[in-house]
Order: C-alpha cells, then sequence, then structure tokens
C-alpha cells in the first residue's frame, strides 16, 4: 500500500516537472504587444512633403516603415504626391520622431510597384532602426495582428496609434462589379489579374496607408496597411465606408527591395 502510494505521488511529481519544462511558457517567450509596440515605434515614420516658406511647413500624407539598411522606407504609392513644387522649394520627405518638432529628412522615390501600390523611398541623414520583415505565405486567416500609424495625422499631429485584430479574409484585392457603369479603366486593367490581400477587421483610417501590419508577439511585419487603393477597387459599390481594411502581403515590398538591390 506504501509502495502504491509512494509510486503515485512520485508520477504527479514527474509530470509536474514535465510540464514545467515542456510545455511552451508563451508569457515568458512571447513579447507582450506593449513591448512589441515600444520597439516597433521608432521605426514609425510619416510620409508627406516639406515646403519651408509653407505654414505649417510640413504636410503629412500617410504611414511608411523603416525597412533595410535604415535609409530606405515602404509606403504606399498613393501616398506619393504626383507633382511636388519644387519651383517653390517643396520636396519629399519623411518625418521621424513624436510630437509637434518632428525629425524631417528629405527624401526621393527610389522604385515604384504601381500595380500594388507600393513606393520605396530613400532618405537622407543617419539611419534610423529598420523592422524586420516576416513571411506573409505563412499568414493564416483568424491570426492577430497589429498595425502602428498616423490616423487622420493631418488633425491628430505626429503621433503614432496602434491598433489590433484579425486577418479576417485573405481575398483577391479586386471583384468583379454588378454593372459596366461601376468599372473604370483603371479597375478593368486590374480585373485581368488580381492578387490576394490581407481583409482586417481593425479600422484603418485616412493617413494609416503605408503603416506596417505585423505580428504582436516578433514584430515581424507581414503586410503594408492600405486605405485607398485596395478599397476603392472592392467597395467602390458601397454608399458609406465599410470599415473594413486591408493589407498588401509585405512579399511585393520585399520583390521592391530586390529590384533596388537591397
Amino acid at each position: 500500500m506504501y509502495l502504491k502510494s509512494w509510486l503515485y505521488h512520485r508520477a504527479r511529481l514527474v509530470c509536474a516537472v514535465s510540464l514545467l519544462f515542456c510545455l511552451p511558457w508563451t508569457g515568458a517567450l512571447a513579447r507582450d504587444l506593449a513591448d512589441t509596440v515600444a520597439v516597433i515605434k521608432p521605426s514609425i515614420v510619416g510620409v508627406g512633403t516639406y515646403q519651408r516658406t509653407r505654414q505649417p511647413a510640413i504636410s503629412l500624407r500617410g504611414t511608411g516603415f523603416v525597412v533595410a539598411d535604415g535609409r530606405h522606407v515602404i509606403t504606399n504609392l498613393h501616398v506619393i504626391p504626383k507633382v511636388i513644387d519644387t519651383p517653390k522649394q517643396e520636396t519629399l520627405a519623411i518625418f521621424a520622431g513624436t510630437g509637434e518638432d518632428p525629425d524631417v529628412r528629405l527624401a526621393v522615390l527610389e522604385v515604384a510597384d504601381t500595380e500594388h501600390d507600393l513606393a520605396l523611398l530613400k532618405f537622407s541623414d543617419a539611419p534610423l532602426p529598420p523592422l524586420t520583415l516576416g513571411d506573409s505565405n505563412k499568414v493564416r486567416e483568424g491570426e492577430r495582428y497589429a498595425f502602428t500609424g498616423f490616423p487622420i495625422g493631418a488633425v491628430l499631429g505626429l503621433y503614432p496609434v496602434t491598433h489590433r485584430g484579425i486577418v479576417s479574409s485573405i481575398t483577391p484585392e479586386i471583384i468583379p462589379q454588378d454593372n459596366s457603369r461601376q468599372l473604370t479603366t483603371e479597375l478593368i486593367s486590374r480585373l485581368k489579374d488580381p492578387y490576394m490581400v490581407f481583409q482586417l477587421d481593425a479600422t484603418a483610417y485616412p493617413g494609416n496607408s503605408g503603416s506596417p501590419l505585423y505580428n504582436p508577439d516578433t514584430g515581424a511585419v507581414i503586410g503594408v496597411v492600405n486605405k485607398v487603393f485596395v478599397q476603392e477597387s472592392k467597395e467602390n459599390v458601397l454608399q458609406k465606408p465599410s470599415g473594413i481594411s486591408y493589407a498588401i502581403p509585405i512579399r511585393y515590398a520585399k520583390a521592391l527591395l530586390a529590384k533596388a538591390g537591397l
């Protein structure tokens, strides 16, 4: 009887030790979102134009994030203005830091991807910490992700805001419309070879375009939030905004970097 009791308690002890050392300690190994945001924020930049004689001198148009050698930024192509008033010394720029007095870095458009609405910028001065790019091919519906950027930046200023949600669907970036009146030349062109994008249940706002969509545990970027390009192609028949947001898979940004030799 004593032997059975001893064996029982020994078995329980073995099980407890096994659980202690074999089960994943997600709290210890996986970084908390608050810690990840603290790491991510120095790599988040505003994207827009700078003109010293203008009031205000800074025009914030969207968000970007630092990649590669620390002197390059990924953002959405639609964030870049089509016309820059160079005779009046207006220039493309990225804005680092936070608050009312950001660090202005002059920038140039190095490579553009019109099909996926992505742009690679190169900026001057000292490098900033680059983000790690993850594998967007491994993303699954239902997984949780976060994005950080400058929603309605012209009003709220250069203060990074973080949202989180799930990838609710992996869906074509454009769908056929109900009738020909809803089609434009651009939409017809994009219907020929649609690609898959991430549909999110977290709401992005104007200014969030170009924000990194990242793993809240590791900070690895798996997509680029797109507020305008994808939404217009999928939801142009809606009378009111749906609140649905989208992100371009990061593999297309990786291709952009490869094209630039980075």
